[in-house]
């Protein structure tokens, strides 16, 4: 499974009324590692009435190099991971058992906020959530373009023809670009992916 579809879930489809939600740091790059380890154990050490849910949000990016479409999966926050999870008990004591399960887990530095970490508040992880939910089955162009903007085109049957952008569609991964055929300029419509920023 890969990592975007691992945390592309839907509120939805999941119920998230148990526990809160904390940020741990993770060395560098080791984001999905650090999910990956923490949705192995929480199963095999029967930390399920504890620990919930592990999100890395990330996004689907598209780069054109050397006329060749490739996909990258960028983190929203580099270096961090997202726990639901019950950390403290009734009487606001520290958990130890989910405490060091975490803490402990190879790939991670520590909880945001140190020795007693603060859950995020509702609006905080909404956001989040928010952003994994529209990142989900969508690719994001690696390169944002504005319109007005001189871009070559690189696939399609307008190969190497150079074009003005006259709409932006970042929803849909669409911009419509003027192409002089002939001596007019005629509106094509184009995938992000399929022009280059001209650089001087």
């Amino acid at each position: 499974m890969t990592e975007i579809s691992e945390t592309s879930e839907t509120s939805e489809t999941i119920d998230r009324t148990q526990g809160d939600w904390y940020v741990i740091q993770t060395l560098s790059n080791q984001e999905g590692k650090v999910k990956r380890y923490l949705d192995k154990f929480i199963v095999e050490e029967e930390m399920e009435d504890t620990v919930f849910e592990v999100l890395v949000p990330t996004e689907t990016v598209v780069e054109v190099k050397n006329g060749k479409k490739t996909q990258i999966t960028r983190k929203f926050y580099p270096g961090y991971a997202f726990v639901r999870m019950h950390l403290y008990g009734e009487d606001g004591k520290l958990l130890n058992k989910p405490w060091y399960f975490v803490r402990e887990t190879a790939g991670v530095i520590n909880f945001v906020g140190g020795n007693r970490p603060a859950a995020l508040k509702k609006s905080e992880i909404d956001t989040v959530l928010s952003q994994i939910e529209a990142a989900s089955g969508k690719e994001t162009p690696k390169i944002q373009y504005e319109v007005g903007e001189e871009v070559k085109i690189t696939d399609g049957p307008f190969l190497n023809l150079n074009g003005r952008i006259d709409e932006l569609d970042p929803d849909k991964g669409k911009l419509k670009v003027s192409v002089s055929i002939f001596g007019r300029f005629t509106p094509v419509e184009l995938e992000y992916w399929q022009v280059e920023r001209i650089t001087s």
